[in-house]
């Protein structure tokens, strides 16, 4: 199934975000979380790239897809870039998806890595995407968006017009970067429709559980923290059990309001982690 056609069956769709592990021996784990995973009846689960688990020995992306599709029956969107990429390469990795039934591919550029260099043509995810859909028509695109804009864009507004590019590339679905303000959200699809783009988008949501999140996660998405939020580090931030509640209520509150604000779908950035997936989703199942 297409994830686009989910979005015409309910009101809004719910997804899960999950990564390959670094290691093959870490696999088995990940499938036992994934079983759980599958027990909210998510309408489709992401997995983010990893060619060949990109490190020696890890697990790739299409492995995680394959097992999605083939084992739980979840429709898996699968995550591929083309940063330092040549068509050959990613050919392979299309052909790979195709025999494995994957037929959701979300279309990225990917971080800009010195020692992987853009190659033309493919110097952004619409180009991509036009690629994908002009040479492989089978898949569903999806592409990313960001509701604060995207670092390397000069305004929200040239990052909106951007998304046109994608939508005329083929992309039918958006999933957003993670949040904390859904105020950014409004404003962001606001400004989407005026500019044209009319595509279902995702929002994004990850719940901050512990610090590491709070200094990886937070820093590297560029999201902005709105005073609840900090208010809320900044009360349990030496509490680790109050922490990881506070995190959970604060995902839950933003999901909530997002589904009764009207939103295409909700997407959660699980980390892997079941029982943080689980909790999160008691909270809006009434919604659902």
């Amino acid at each position: 199934m297409y994830i686009r056609s989910l979005f015409a069956q309910k009101p809004c769709v719910f997804s899960l975000e999950v990564f390959p592990p670094k290691q093959q021996a870490s696999y088995e784990s990940l499938q036992n979380s994934l079983r759980q995973m599958a027990e909210l009846k998510p309408d489709f689960i992401s997995v983010t790239y990893g060619a060949g688990g990109t490190a020696p020995g890890g697990v790739s992306t299409c492995q995680i897809a394959s097992f999605l599709k083939n084992e739980l029956s979840i429709e898996p969107l699968a995550h591929l870039t083309c940063v330092g990429a040549s068509e050959e390469m990613l050919r392979a990795r299309l052909d790979e998806l195709f025999a494995a039934g994957v037929r959701n591919v979300l279309t990225l550029r990917g971080d800009k890595n010195p020692e992987r260099p853009l190659q033309p043509p493919f110097l952004h995810a619409s180009d991509l995407a036009a690629f994908v859909q002009s040479q492989y028509g089978s898949f569903g695109l999806s592409g990313a968006c960001y509701p604060e804009g995207h670092p390397e864009s000069a305004s929200l507004a040239e990052d909106v017009a951007n998304l046109r590019k994608k939508q005329q590339a083929g992309i039918t679905h958006l999933v957003t970067q993670l949040f904390f303000d859904e105020l950014h959200f409004y404003r962001f699809l606001n400004m989407a429709r005026k500019a044209g783009v009319d595509l279902p988008v995702s929002a994004g949501v990850m719940p901050i559980v512990n610090q590491r999140q709070i200094q990886r996660t937070v820093a590297l998405s560029a999201a902005s923290l709105p005073p609840k939020f900090t208010k809320m580090i900044a009360r349990w931030q030496d509490d680790p059990d109050s922490l990881y509640q506070a995190g959970i209520d604060y995902a839950i509150e933003q999901l909530r309001g997002l589904i009764q604000g009207g939103a295409d779908g909700v997407h959660l950035y699980a980390m892997n982690n079941p029982q943080v997936a689980r909790q999160v989703w008691q909270g809006i199942a009434d919604l659902l």
